[in-house]
């Protein structure tokens, strides 16, 4: 448990870049070189290589070799681990919404009944056509 609970850690921790999670979202769409992943940053490519770096050691993308070429790929099961746990409290928050949503209907309910005007009694409202109006 421990185990994955610390490459969870890592995963989370990866993911807390903005840089990091466009570069994934770059191989979402498919492999890519290092200068591939640069171009869209105001960063350089050892920059670029330190966050691959990190994407690596959280096993959120795989570096292969191809002749001069080390593309990088995504690899989605750590992903999955914290769609996996973010799923929880998913299910915990649907929970509190259906409780508030009963509150607020029951709420509602209440207050509807509560400003209906009340009718009279038929006693009392004949009482009242034989004297002209109110009683005083």
């Amino acid at each position: 448990m421990q185990a994955a609970a610390d490459h969870l850690s890592a995963t989370l921790a990866a993911l807390a870049d903005p840089t990091r999670r466009a570069i994934l979202s770059r191989l979402a769409h498919g492999e890519a070189t290092v200068s591939e992943l640069a171009e869209p940053f105001a960063i350089s490519q050892p920059a670029v290589s330190r966050h691959l770096r990190v994407l690596e050691q959280a096993g959120l993308i795989s570096r292969g070799r191809d002749a001069q070429r080390r593309p990088s790929r995504l690899v989605g099961r750590p992903l999955r681990e914290v769609v996996d746990w973010v799923e929880q409290y998913r299910q915990f928050w649907d929970q509190q919404l259906t409780r508030l949503d009963h509150y607020l209907r029951e709420v509602q309910a209440e207050e509807a009944t509560a400003s209906k005007p009340k009718r009279k009694s038929r006693h009392k409202a004949s009482k009242e056509r034989r004297h002209g109006g109110k009683r005083k």
